[in-house]
């Protein structure tokens, strides 16, 4: 009856919107934290086609590429200036043995991927190829260990065979082919080991966290970031029993979580919506913010000088697959919101949220590229990643949204857990602002599937003299790109923004649309 009252509730609140006239304002004297460019940090896990086939073909591959790294999806990666990428999972990461992946191909270990979908694996892509990539690239590599399956001597020797100049390891690195050593420095010590890491309570967890970050050790100058495997989503318990145990031996720790469809959490198809569940699915990925608030609060109880950062190391869509595939999903403007205004929340929250990796690079889940053998496609939520690239390593400039309609969304645990509340708020406008190299940069996301906003953009301390910008935008929320369509969706140049003579900006925003402004 709850979840039939509150359906009701949002179809009357869809009939009754009209034309917003919203004010953002933008405190350029007050300036805030530097967003890390890490909170813009990519995932790439064994999962499906995400590595083979959408990272990598092989040398030997008739698809143009360049070491067997794909050139359309590298290009791509470079136009996002990717600052740290995770590997090798997720779930995989902790049946992963590093050494069946290093050697000449043909020497290399088969595996089977018992965690998705029992595929064969034939470790052709394994450390050298990722680092390598990571290089290529010009992004940190973020290793996640094997905890869950693997032992405390394995872990040691892969940092040894990574970091290390002298010494067994490193002479095997060498006999590889790679002279210098990589300087690995962001370790995951295990991944979900609440979960498929191991199903471990926080205490035992703690223990073992222990036991591998004494023999996590640093070589050659490389001070590790040891990074403990955090909570899921709403286990505050998980969170304050870590930071009691090994808060102080922890560089960080991490947080997952995911927007998935439906009333309850079951999953939905990725282009099969409609306007009540486009509406609740960006409820729940701004339901990630109270989470982030009180996993923060537990852990400023144990760290009041809050030395220890959170880094949501997974986290985006998680749609009905499609037939066939594992956890290949399409990727609509819905997906485009998810993710410009999971951005704007992460970086309210600079001076804590130190890295965040999206899940995931390619193919599966939210991704930024999708492939299908010599075909490549840009995904809308890539655009918005390209479209915030001048927010990364800016300094913050605190902003307040007015005015904007809000619609009422239950709460997917609403029958679960009572301390919550059966629904939540959706403002319809999502806005954030940054400064760097004398420029500001305003990003604003219009979630309205009917109707335009007059946005005015107040630079409190600051009085614009040019403005230019790019939009994101379509006609419907369920658009997408295609291989037979592959532009339907993309940023084009945005002329939409006027300034008036007091130096405020007049931003004309369409239904379904996300704004970057750059300001001088």
């Amino acid at each position: 009856m709850k979840r039939i009252i509150f359906a009701a509730a949002i179809l009357a609140s869809l009939g009754a919107s009209a034309k917003q006239e919203v004010t953002v304002n933008v405190q350029v004297n007050k300036p805030g934290s530097v967003i890390n460019k890490n909170i813009y940090g990519q995932f790439s896990e064994h999962l499906g086609t995400c590595i083979y086939g959408g990272l990598w073909v092989g040398p030997e591959s008739s698809i143009p590429n360049k070491n067997g790294y794909r050139l359309d999806v590298l290009n791509a990666l470079k136009e996002l200036k990717v600052p740290v990428m995770r590997w090798p999972g997720g779930c995989y990461a902790d049946e992963y043995h590093w050494m069946d992946g290093i050697g000449p191909k043909e020497n290399r270990t088969v595996m089977v991927n018992n965690n998705w979908g029992g595929l064969v694996e034939d470790n052709s892509f394994g450390t050298h190829e990722f680092l390598n990539l990571c290089e290529e690239l010009g992004c940190e590599p973020y290793i996640s260990l094997n905890v869950g399956s693997g032992s405390v001597e394995e872990a040691a020797k892969w940092i040894e065979y990574m970091n290390a100049a002298n010494g067994p390891m490193a002479n095997l690195r060498k006999q590889n082919g790679r002279e210098e050593p990589w300087h690995v420095k962001y370790i995951g010590i295990g991944n979900e080991a609440w979960g498929c890491g191991g199903n471990m309570r926080p205490e035992y967890y703690s223990d073992i966290f222990r036991r591998y970050q004494t023999y996590c050790r640093d070589f050659n100058g490389t001070n590790l970031f040891k990074i403990a495997s955090g909570a899921s989503d709403y286990d505050y318990e998980w969170t304050d029993v870590l930071m009691e145990n090994i808060g102080s031996m922890m560089n960080a720790v991490s947080l997952h979580y995911y927007t998935v469809s439906g009333w309850v959490g079951a999953k939905k198809p990725a282009t099969g919506f409609d306007a009540d569940d486009y509406y609740w699915c960006l409820g729940k990925a701004l339901g990630i913010e109270p989470v982030i608030q009180r996993h923060l609060a537990i852990m400023s109880k144990h760290d009041p000088e809050n030395k220890v950062p959170l880094l949501v190391d997974e986290w985006g869509t998680w749609w009905e697959p499609e037939p066939g595939t594992q956890l290949y999903q399409q990727n609509t403007m819905r997906d485009a919101f998810v993710a410009s205004m999971s951005l704007d929340i992460f970086h309210k929250y600079a001076d804590r949220i130190q890295m965040c990796n999206i899940a995931q690079v390619a193919n599966v889940l939210q991704s930024m590229i999708l492939t299908d053998k010599e075909k490549m496609v840009l995904t809308p939520t890539y655009y918005v990643f390209k479209m915030y690239t001048p927010h990364m390593d800016a300094t913050l400039l605190p902003s307040q949204v007015d005015g904007c309609a809000v619609k009422l969304v239950p709460n997917e645990r609403f029958e679960a857990n009572p301390d919550e509340p059966a629904s939540r708020p959706l403002p319809l406008t999502s806005a954030t602002a940054s400064q760097k190299d004398g420029k500001i940069h305003v990003s604003i996301s219009n979630a309205d599937m009917k109707e335009a906003q007059t946005v005015t953009v107040n630079l409190n301390g600051y009085k614009a003299k040019k403005v230019n910008g790019q939009i994101l935008a379509s006609a419907k929320a369920t658009d997408h790109n295609t291989f037979e369509e592959p532009s339907k969706v993309q940023l084009k140049e945005f002329k939409g923004a006027k300034i008036a003579k007091d130096g405020t900006i007049t931003v004309e925003m369409p239904a379904l649309s996300i704004v970057t402004l750059e300001i001088e």
